[in-house]
């Protein structure tokens, strides 16, 4: 029996996972994380301070605190069973990566006791050399480190029957260069903090703080993981690179916001328990618009927490998933025909003083405020787009974006007509020659001016990759499988850079003698004349979207390789290294680790669609193949007239010209791979893979073997079909 079959008849009677949630979160949430209620229970009123201090400026530990801490941190964790430590980082692997260590250790005179000193708590030395560096590091040159973020608390990770203490840490090199996420994210996010204060003190001195904030929107498919093992593309690529669309798939948009399917609720319900315990604020839960799909968000947080738990979480959803006999498909577009999944970070900034940035206030002064920090926002995606566009690129996302409801490549601003009518209006009523006689704008009521029902239910554009919700932005272009912390890191980079860059400006007008407000109104009016093409209400799947998104001279990148480039322009040089973010040899090096990393996914998908076509699709097709010929054999040796068996002639005539053609394609495509491996400048070698591989074969190759898939008795198939894969539960 084939492994299809056998998965199938296993579902009947596999038995659903009993699982034991707590009955309220509170009694669960955070409980295995070193919070500070934890700290003040195990630390000295000393050490304390110091973790506190350290938490909350994100600076490095006190050296002298150290030993303290970690001595607190190891009690805590042995309470709970944990005999292990590591420091857990996000290397450029896409992935996490993890080395554990045991607080065991053996003293000189052989005494043998458990550890955990201040040193190993701050920082570690991994070997650096197998990890991306985009030429960076040599092979030779091996050492890297790791140094705690404080920012990020420590975690008890429990898998099966063990349980490891993590430490959330950043990596860099021997030499300092960031060789992870999260490093670029914390200068971003200082960067962010330093302009944006600056801003806000016009209109409150009081504030000393602005944190930028994120709301994950965690999209991804759930299948039998017997179903899943029984496609290799599946298991290698982590989408299906064939598959037949079955009679339904999401027309009927019965499966949005309906019933969980028990056995998917019992996998959320264990899920979320799991979260709760690591501090992950989970909120919401649903059935996405696809079959199989679903969707869970958490309440906001700072930014690199926020970052960390979602990264966390997607390990997390894998390994309990396999308690379940379940797979998770984090991949952008694990099948053809029905919606792909995004990451939607939903973005804004928060004062010390509790004020949103992005919330429209009740007073012309707050809405003053409201109006730069929104307008800026503008002003900054307008300008970088193209670097915007950069930071969600992959290989992965280019089947997903423009796509089954994901937003287009062209990067473009929605923001509902209210606010369209309230910028046009400061655009026309606000003159280059406005005095302190003429204050009508410095006056305008935004929160009158937006229906109370709108202010946290503006009005949606799901083709918009940059879309104004309410009292955030939200950027929907994200992939699933997607780091947030590389499109955090580009969006807090470009706001900080444009704030610095307002700042200056009405600075040099106050110091011509203009009021501050005038002056600030002044240079929102000409933000908004400068940044309005990319501004866009429509349909961003229209043609005549992309036809206007060419006469404004909006980037549309549509692959990979190309929009990296964007990365390592004098524009984007001239960006991070004035912001601290990247030197101009990190970002070279970033942008050679992402073509790689195209060229690899790439490559793989063109293996696994060879290989299974060879020893899947093709034998079972020629099995069925033979089987008609022989029927028609029989038929014509009977003596019947051929108009009797032509339907039979049929099939076997479209049947013989899918095998050739597949056939023939793939041995084609093998050659491309082949022309394209030899390349030596690893942009060519992408672009190669791109357009002489991928775009050339993958669809036409698809195209004929699930035309097999469709004509091949179904007892001969032996790969699950998506009606088995989206449907079989």
């Amino acid at each position: 029996m084939s492994l299809r079959f056998e998965a199938i008849q296993n579902l009947v009677t596999a038995p659903e996972t009993s699982v034991k949630a707590s009955a309220k979160v509170t009694e669960i949430f955070g409980k295995n994380v070193f919070n500070l209620k934890t700290a003040r229970e195990h630390l000295s009123d000393e050490a304390f301070k110091s973790f506190l201090s350290s938490t909350r400026s994100g600076q490095k530990i006190d050296r002298t605190m150290a030993d303290q801490i970690a001595n607190g941190i190891r009690s805590w964790a042995e309470s709970k069973g944990v005999t292990h430590f590591t420091h857990w980082f996000q290397p450029l692997t896409g992935s996490t990566a993890e080395k554990h260590d045991s607080f065991f250790t053996l003293k000189t005179d052989g005494t043998a006791i458990e550890e955990f000193v201040g040193d190993a708590l701050v920082q570690q030395e991994p070997d650096a050399s197998s990890f991306p560096s985009g030429g960076l590091r040599a092979t030779f040159e091996a050492r890297g480190y790791t140094a705690w973020d404080p920012s990020s608390p420590p975690f008890i990770m429990e898998m099966n029957n063990g349980k490891t203490l993590c430490i959330p840490t950043i990596f860099v090199s021997y030499t300092g260069e960031s060789l992870d996420y999260k490093a670029p994210l914390l200068k971003a996010l200082d960067a962010l903090n330093k302009a944006a204060v600056d801003v806000c003190n016009y209109f409150d001195k009081n504030i000393s703080k602005v944190t930028a904030t994120l709301g994950w929107e965690q999209e991804y498919f759930v299948i039998d993981e017997a179903l899943f093992n029984a496609r290799p593309d599946l298991v290698m690529t982590g989408r299906t690179v064939y598959g037949q669309s079955s009679a339904k798939n999401q027309q009927l948009e019965d499966h949005y916001f309906g019933s969980i399917p028990g056995r998917f609720y019992s996998y959320m319900r264990d899920l979320e328990t799991e979260a709760y315990k690591l501090g992950i604020p989970l909120r919401t839960r649903h059935n996405e618009v696809a079959p199989s799909q679903f969707e869970c968000a958490p309440i906001f947080e700072e930014v690199g927490l926020a970052v960390d738990h979602n990264t966390l979480l997607m390990d997390v959803m894998d390994r309990v998933a396999r308690r379940h006999n379940l797979r998770v498909l984090l991949h952008e577009k694990p099948f053809a025909g029905i919606n792909g999944s995004g990451k939607h970070n939903n973005w804004s900034m928060q004062t010390d003083t509790g004020i949103n940035l992005l919330a429209p206030g009740k007073t012309p002064k707050t809405n003053l405020m409201f109006l730069t920090f929104f307008v800026n926002t503008i002003k900054a995606v307008h300008d970088y787009a193209d670097i915007l566009r950069a930071s969600i690129a992959s290989a992965s996302n280019d089947y997903r974006l423009g796509a089954n409801e994901a937003p287009p490549a062209i990067i473009s601003v929605f923001i509902g007509q209210y606010l369209t009518k309230a910028l046009q209006d400061i655009k026309e009523r606000v003159s280059d020659k406005m005095d302190e006689t003429d204050e009508s704008m410095l006056k305008i009521d935004i929160h009158r001016s937006i229906p109370e029902l709108l202010l946290d239910n503006t009005d949606r554009n799901r083709t918009s990759p940059f879309a104004f919700t309410g009292n955030k932005f939200e950027f929907r272009a994200v992939g699933s499988s997607a780091n947030c912390a590389n499109p955090m890191t580009i969006l807090n980079t470009i706001m900080a850079n444009t704030l610095q860059q307002f700042k200056t400006e009405v600075d040099e007008l106050i110091k011509k003698g203009e009021k501050k407000e005038i002056a600030i109104m002044h240079i929102i009016r000409q933000y908004i004349v400068e940044s309005e093409s990319v501004l866009f209400e429509g349909d961003g799947y229209s043609q005549q979207w992309e036809n206007e998104a060419t006469k404004r001279k909006l980037p549309n990148v549509k692959t990979t390789p190309f929009a990296l480039d964007a990365m390592i322009t004098a524009k984007a040089k001239q960006l991070f290294d004035a912001n601290n973010i990247y030197t101009k040899n990190e970002l070279e090096a970033r942008h050679e680790i992402e073509l790689e990393r195209y060229i690899k996914k790439v490559q793989i998908e063109s293996r696994i669609m060879g290989e299974l076509a060879t020893s899947h699709i093709l034998p079972s097709a020629i099995r069925y193949q033979n089987l008609l010929a022989k029927n028609i054999r029989g038929l014509k040796e009977a003596g019947l007239s051929e108009d009797k068996y032509a339907n039979q002639k049929q099939i076997l005539d479209k049947i013989s010209e899918h095998i050739n053609k597949t056939s023939d394609l793939v041995e084609k495509m093998i050659n491309a791979r082949k022309v394209a491996n030899k390349m030596t400048d690893t942009r060519e070698k992408a672009i190669a893979y791109q357009t002489k591989v991928k775009e050339t074969f993958f669809d036409k190759i698809r195209y004929h073997a699930d035309k097999l898939e469709l004509l091949v008795d179904d007892r001969e198939w032996y790969l699950p079909k998506y009606r088995e894969l989206l449907f079989l539960r």
